[in-house]
C-alpha cells in the first residue's frame, strides 16, 4: 500500500463538490426533450461553454450564437443571464470528503474550469469556498485543463503556502478523465472522480483518510 507523505489535495469543483447542470434550466424553458437535447447539443453546447471558462467573454460568446441562431436568441441570452438557476447546490458525497480532509489537518486547494463572470456567484453564495488556501479559476488566468500550464500555475500558487511543495505530493480529484490524465502527466496523483466512495477509498488506500 501506497502513503503520500505530507498529501495536499486539489479538488475540481463542478462535478465533485457542485451539482452543475444546463438541463435543470432548460427543461423549463425547452420542455420538449428531444428539441432540448439540440439545443444543449448544437447551440449552447458543451465547447461554446468551454471557451467562456478559457476566457472569453459572456457578451462575445452571446453575440456569436446570436448571429448563428437569431431565431433563439432569448435562449442563448438565458443560458447565462439565468445562470443561476442551473447551479442545483452541493453534491453530499463529495462535501463528506472535503470535510474529512479538512478534518485530519490535508491543506485544500481548488482548480476549475469556470466562467469568471459566473464564478462570483459561487464564491458568494457557498461560503465553504473561502475554507479552501487558494481557488484557481480558469477564466481569469485564460489557460484551461488540461493545459499543463494551468497545473504548472496551480503549483506556483500551493508553493506561497508550501514553497517546498513537489508534484508528488498533489492530489488531484476531477470527474472529467482527460483532465486526471493532464495533472498525471504533471506528476501529479490523480482520482477519476465517478463515485464519492471510491474516491474516498483510494484516499484511505494512500493513508490519506482514515
Amino acid at each position: 500500500m501506497q502513503t503520500i507523505s505530507d498529501p495536499i489535495v486539489v479538488f475540481d469543483l463542478g462535478g465533485v463538490l457542485f451539482e452543475w447542470n444546463p438541463d435543470y434550466l432548460f427543461r423549463e424553458l425547452i420542455p420538449d426533450e428531444q428539441q432540448r437535447k439540440w439545443f444543449l447539443g448544437e447551440v449552447c453546447n458543451g465547447d461554446w461553454n468551454l471557451q467562456q471558462d478559457a476566457g472569453r467573454s459572456i457578451a462575445e460568446a452571446n453575440a456569436l450564437l446570436h448571429a448563428q441562431y437569431p431565431e433563439h436568441a432569448a435562449l442563448i441570452s438565458a443560458f447565462y443571464g439565468r445562470w443561476p438557476e442551473t447551479l442545483r447546490g452541493t453534491l453530499p458525497g463529495g462535501m463528506a470528503i472535503f470535510e474529512g480532509l479538512e478534518a485530519a489537518g490535508v491543506p485544500l486547494y481548488a482548480l476549475t474550469n469556470w466562467s469568471a463572470e459566473t464564478f462570483p456567484y459561487a464564491w458568494d453564495n457557498y461560503p465553504f469556498m473561502r475554507r479552501f488556501k487558494d481557488v484557481l479559476v480558469s477564466g481569469r488566468e485564460k489557460l484551461i485543463k488540461p493545459d499543463p500550464r494551468i497545473y504548472a500555475l496551480m503549483l506556483q500558487r500551493i508553493r506561497q503556502h508550501h514553497p517546498h511543495a513537489q508534484p508528488a505530493q498533489l492530489i488531484f480529484i476531477d470527474d472529467v478523465q482527460k483532465n486526471v490524465q493532464g495533472a498525471q502527466a504533471c506528476g501529479w496523483h490523480a482520482i477519476h472522480h465517478t463515485d464519492p466512495a471510491a474516491t474516498k477509498a483510494q484516499l484511505q488506500a494512500w493513508s490519506v483518510l482514515p
